[in-house]
């Protein structure tokens, strides 16, 4: 089994997607207005439109409802993507702090208020972890 990607549910796919190229840096791949995929080295980012839920079962999913999940990229340096996104006007939930599971992160959220984590490894422990 290979974890490919994870799908945001929006009602606004253009807003979405534009927030997370402004991010990433990584332009989107449209299939169709309802439905865009932002494919970084590791994993897919699939943003679509709260019309296509309807495919997979009335109410399946919700856009704006969730409070579980944290999407996660890794990045170079934190330090410096939090200068790069202060002019953005994100909504930052962490200022960059050092966990102490050995990572630097950074924690702010999409317009629909869901979670991102911009992380790098600091430890000699996270480093090993995180180099698959």
């Amino acid at each position: 089994m290979n974890f490919v990607s994870i799908r945001v549910i929006t009602h606004d796919v253009a807003r979405l997607v534009g927030f997370y190229e402004q991010v990433t840096g990584v332009s989107a791949t449209w299939s169709t207005p309802d439905f865009a995929e932002l494919v970084t080295r590791s994993c897919t980012l699939a943003v679509a439109s709260s019309r296509t839920v309807a495919l997979f079962g009335t109410d399946s999913a919700r856009p704006a409802a969730n409070r579980t999940v944290i999407t996660e990229f890794r990045v170079a340096d934190v330090d410096a993507e939090h200068q790069r996104l202060m002019p953005l006007g994100c909504e930052f939930v962490q200022e960059p702090t050092t966990m102490p599971w050995g990572n630097r992160s950074l924690l702010f959220r999409d317009p629909d208020g869901n979670l991102i984590n911009f992380f790098m490894p600091v430890t000699p422990d996270a480093v090993h972890r995180q180099d698959r």
